[in-house]
This record gives C-alpha cells, sequence and structure tokens, in this order.
C-alpha cells in the first residue's frame, strides 16, 4: 500500500499557484493540453497533474511547462535575469562556503 508524502500548506499552495498560472497562459495562448505536452516534452497525464497542482510532480517538469507559455519564474521576464539571479545567489554562496563552527587555528587567547 503507497502512502502519499505530507506537504506543507505553502508548498501546495505554490504548487497549485504555479498550475494555475501555466494553465490560464495556455488558454490565452489557445494551446490545447496536447500540444502544450508535446511542445513541453512531457505526456498530457503529466500536464493535468501539473495545471491540478499536484507537488508530486518533478520540478523541471513543471519550469518546463510554466517556460514554454510564457510564465515568468522568480518574477524573472527573460532568462538573462535568471542568469544574473544565478551569478548573484552563486557569489553570495562561495563567501558562505566554509564550514560553520571553530576554524582550523584554535586561537590562544592565554595572556
Amino acid at each position: 500500500m503507497a502512502t502519499t508524502r505530507p506537504y506543507t500548506t505553502s508548498t501546495l499552495q505554490a504548487a497549485k499557484l504555479l498550475g494555475q498560472l501555466i494553465r490560464l497562459a495556455r488558454k490565452k495562448r489557445r494551446l490545447s493540453e496536447t500540444e502544450l505536452a508535446k511542445r513541453a516534452s512531457i505526456a498530457r497525464s503529466t500536464l493535468q497533474k501539473i495545471e491540478k497542482g499536484d507537488p508530486s510532480i518533478n520540478i523541471g517538469l513543471s519550469f518546463e511547462a510554466a517556460s514554454v507559455v510564457g510564465v515568468p519564474l522568480f518574477n524573472s521576464n527573460t532568462s538573462n535575469s535568471l542568469i544574473e539571479h544565478n551569478q548573484i545567489v552563486s557569489e553570495k554562496l562561495a563567501l558562505l562556503s566554509h564550514k560553520p563552527g571553530r576554524s582550523k587555528r584554535d586561537l590562544k587567547d592565554n595572556f
């Protein structure tokens, strides 16, 4: 018997919102489910799950469907903006890349 993984309310709401945005954009472009699924290289049944907000769907598939119909990801309207955001976050991560805790050198503070 398969069990369903529990998701937080915010995860469920985010998946539902992305699905609704994809469905709205698809309908505005007058694409059928079959047409969008083909363009996104996914099964029609997968697209239906994405549009219903199923959080168990692979995030890459959801992002691909969103990208195909022009739904901006992370408040970004262009791929260049995503590249810029990725660069900024990468730089911040590089600054924070050391392991937390004591440094390798022990401080000698017994004066």
